[in-house]
């Protein structure tokens, strides 16, 4: 019988066994190399939040376990489900492999962009964790290393009037003081009063006259307090979002994101370079394939892929990194739990470009009670040191707020 190389061609086998947690070492020692431990099962559940988030969590026969989340859709828990005998006695470690196995075995599905695109997010994201505790190292680790300690949190402010300029402006003041952001965004796809019809996606110069109002009280009030930027949602068509960004460019606008529907790249080109009011598009591309198209084309200043939608952690970083050849900044798009949230934020610590990730959830009071950490503090998450996310999910939580007829994950 010939020698086992395995160990000697594994350069992390010595620091990994020596580094693994007291309660996962017996469960590895007799295997000899963490190259032996295999996935065997991929569980979700979904809990309802502002958004339906769907939790994952990714399981192995060494009884480590690692959580991540997919971004909310219709079918998501569905194709989970469906990719579970591609990855289940698999390594864990390989995640760029098993990434690109399940776009290829969900070619069908159509992994080329979507809520199968966003299905695969929720296990990569789950395997970076994993990977990060087998490895006793953070997330941000596995992307490279860091760049800062702490990733800047913009939030996403409501008002119960949110088509009142005074009343967006008295809630900027308010969680700029009261709750410590020094980055804000606000709805501008809200309704004036004077509209004749929504569908033609023209706005009236009496609409537009609204919007800029809704900029300049808020802008005024927080003035150099926090940057501030503006939501448009895909409403308006090219010539209307070409004169709405022209009425803002002398108003301190952080961003204007969104202001035409997504599918036509041209127009987005188009009306980016109209104007110097900076332009922020992403959430609704997927993978790097998709979104260096923004970024080549200069029809984007700021882009922002939404994490566990676009493709996972390491997708994300792809992204970045074509962002960066072009010096543009990344400020990710973010609706999910602190599960998510904190994904993005060990990518936001792994870049050089990141920009800030948003928080939409502020008036939620229970969000930070689905995991036993802390996350946000003054506007800022400090990435943590823990292995893997550096966060633990509270199950109580979770199975109080679980949607409806959804069931628990099975413990580790």
């Amino acid at each position: 019988m010939g020698r086992d190389y395995s160990t000697l061609h594994d350069p992390n086998a010595e620091y990994t066994m020596r580094n693994l947690s007291a309660d996962t070492m017996g469960a590895t020692a007799s295997r000899g190399s963490k190259r032996d431990i295999e996935i065997t099962d991929v569980q979700t559940t979904m809990v309802d939040g502002n958004f339906p988030w769907t939790l994952v969590r990714v399981y192995t026969d060494a009884g480590i376990v690692g959580t991540g989340e997919a971004y909310w859709g219709a079918g998501v828990p569905e194709l989970i489900e469906r990719m579970k005998p591609f990855v289940i006695g698999e390594n864990p470690l390989d995640i760029d492999r098993l990434y690109e196995h399940l776009i290829q075995k969900m070619s069908g599905e159509g992994s080329i962009e979507g809520v199968t695109v966003t299905a695969i997010s929720g296990i990569e994201i789950a395997l970076h964790d994993l990977a990060g505790k087998i490895l006793d190292i953070p997330a941000y680790q596995l992307l490279g290393g860091k760049y800062r300690d702490r990733v800047r949190v913009y939030c996403d402010c409501h008002t119960a009037d949110e088509a009142d300029p005074d009343a967006c402006a008295d809630e900027a003041e308010r969680v700029v003081e009261e709750l410590g952001y020094d980055a804000l965004k606000f709805d501008l796809d809200v309704p004036s009063g004077l509209e004749k019809d929504r569908a033609n996606r023209h706005l009236r110069p009496g609409e537009i006259r609204h919007k800029a109002e809704i900029v300049e009280k808020v802008t005024e009030r927080v003035k150099d307090r926090a940057d501030v930027a503006f939501d448009c949602h895909w409403t308006f068509s090219a010539g209307s979002a070409k004169r709405l960004a022209e009425a803002i460019e002398d108003y301190d606008v952080w961003w204007l994101e969104d202001p035409v529907p997504p599918e036509n790249l041209q127009v987005q080109e188009e009306v980016t370079k109209s104007t110097n009011t900076p332009i922020t598009v992403g959430e609704n591309r997927y993978r790097v394939t998709e979104e260096r198209r923004l970024i080549e084309n200069l029809a984007v200043d700021i882009i922002a892929p939404d994490l566990p939608k676009v493709g996972g952690m390491r997708e994300t970083r792809k992204i970045a990194d074509v962002a960066n050849q072009y010096y543009v900044p990344v400020a990710m798009h973010n609706v999910s739990s602190p599960v998510a949230t904190m994904a993005s934020a060990h990518v936001g610590s792994a870049i050089p470009n990141s920009l800030a990730v948003e928080y939409h959830s502020y008036q939620l009071g229970w969000w930070e009670d689905l995991v036993e950490e802390d996350v946000i503090e003054n506007g800022y998450i400090t990435v943590p040191e823990k292995p893997g996310l550096g966060v633990t999910l509270d199950m109580d939580a979770v199975e109080e707020h679980m949607v409806e007829g959804e069931e628990l994950f099975d413990e580790a």
